[in-house]
């Protein structure tokens, strides 16, 4: 058992920084395309009954996902950011179909990058912050925003009567979703 450790010590520190980037990029697409599958299947007036939480929907809580990821990958791109604090109204289905084709988008633009781009530094000004920090520091940022609130959706999917969520960590993707990717 200590040798096998001992290889996948090796084999985990011989990845470089483009490649464990380029993995959580994926990973984020995987989740999300796991949550959105499992909400997808489930009555969609549950997506907009209130629960405490960070936002008081399912609904508003994915359309904020959506959100930072696209802000975010301006930043990355180094495009103007357009801040929007609109109300979402549009329909479940066109929210499932947005954040999709934003996390396919950004895990593209990071399948992309080469290791220096990785590593070069990015800069970010909003009303509250201006940083400028190696851009893989960014794309971690936007990988753990998603983890945080997929784990409230399925709170709030079990608030509302939502019990069978499937299983979103970064090690199951790994062991089960990954060759799947």
């Amino acid at each position: 058992m200590k040798e096998e450790m001992k290889v996948n010590e090796k084999n985990t520190s011989d990845m470089g920084l483009a490649s464990m980037t380029k993995n959580f990029a994926a990973y984020n697409l995987w989740a999300n395309t796991q949550l959105i599958a499992w909400l997808r299947s489930k009555p969609a007036e549950k997506m907009e009954r209130e629960v405490p939480s960070s936002f008081p929907t399912i609904k508003l809580t994915l359309h904020h996902i959506l959100q930072v990821e696209t802000f975010w990958l301006s930043v990355l791109k180094q495009e103007p950011i357009q801040l929007t604090q609109e109300e979402y109204t549009g329909t479940m289905e066109a929210l499932y179909t947005n954040l999709m084709q934003q996390s396919k988008e950004l895990a593209s633009y990071v399948d992309g990058l080469t290791e220096s781009e990785i590593r070069r530094n990015c800069h970010v000004e909003t009303p509250w912050f201006n940083e400028t920090k190696p851009l893989c520091e960014f794309v971690l940022q936007i990988m753990n925003h998603g983890t945080y609130h997929r784990g409230q959706i399925v709170t709030m999917g079990r608030n509302v009567g939502l019990t069978d969520a499937p299983m979103t960590d970064f090690n199951y993707y790994i062991f089960y979703g990954k060759s799947k990717a």
